[in-house]
């Protein structure tokens, strides 16, 4: 694996509290939409010292960093008008298939954090589990498999909705990436509580959506677009 080239971030310095001049450390600006947004809706890309664009999910690689919008069509916009190397201020190498690498990787980062939540017992898989779950407190997040059948997922959301307020499905991964948070070959509906590790995962699931469609949208025509 490459390391990131060391240098400082390009947006606004500073990873956390307030900057030099007194701005907001958690807001960076899209180095192609010119956007300023909070950091939850960017992809930051580091630089390796062989000047390779690498993307960082986990916003943990040191050095000089670009940030992105969360966004397919964004990131394409990116490599299509070289906004890496006037951002870098250098030339630089961007892999083949980017977009496609960061979906994947946002994908896995979903998968780590709902492995993290069951480590911390605030996940419940199977539809009998989760309807149990639901008709005891509000869910913090529901999971749907995107290839699962719609009468389970469709009795689950409306039990839910029926009795609390606000309720949101992710719902595009697989089954089977499902099934990887638990060691499984599928994993069809499951449950997050309320607290941190749900809103850690909404989060997650905020960004993967710039790269993946959302069938919860199609499926359920209240949720949150």
């Amino acid at each position: 694996m490459t390391k990131p080239h060391p240098k400082s971030d390009v947006a606004v310095a500073g990873t956390e509290g307030k900057t030099a001049d007194g701005g907001d450390a958690s807001v960076r600006q899209c180095a192609v939409t010119r956007e300023r947004l909070g950091k939850e809706a960017l992809m930051r890309f580091g630089l390796s010292p062989d000047g390779v664009v690498t993307p960082d999910v986990a916003e943990k690689l040191p050095g000089r960093g670009v940030w992105i919008k969360a966004d397919r069509a964004v990131l394409a916009e990116a490599v299509k008008k070289n906004a890496f190397a006037r951002a870098f201020r250098t030339s630089v190498q961007v892999p083949d298939g980017l977009p496609d690498t960061v979906e994947g990787l946002l994908v896995q980062r979903f998968i780590g954090l709902i492995g993290m939540a069951k480590k911390g017992g605030d996940v419940v898989i199977g539809f009998d589990q989760v309807r149990d779950a639901l008709q005891k407190r509000a869910p913090g997040l529901l999971l749907e498999a995107s290839d699962g059948a719609e009468d389970g997922r469709s009795k689950l959301y409306f039990l839910a909705k029926g009795l609390y307020s606000g309720v949101e499905v992710a719902g595009a991964l697989t089954s089977a990436e499902l099934g990887m948070a638990f060691g499984r070959e599928r994993v069809i509906h499951g449950l997050v509580r309320k607290g941190p590790f749900a809103k850690a995962l909404k989060a997650a699931y905020a960004r993967l959506a710039g790269f993946r469609e959302r069938p919860e949208l199609d499926w359920f025509t209240d949720q949150d677009r």
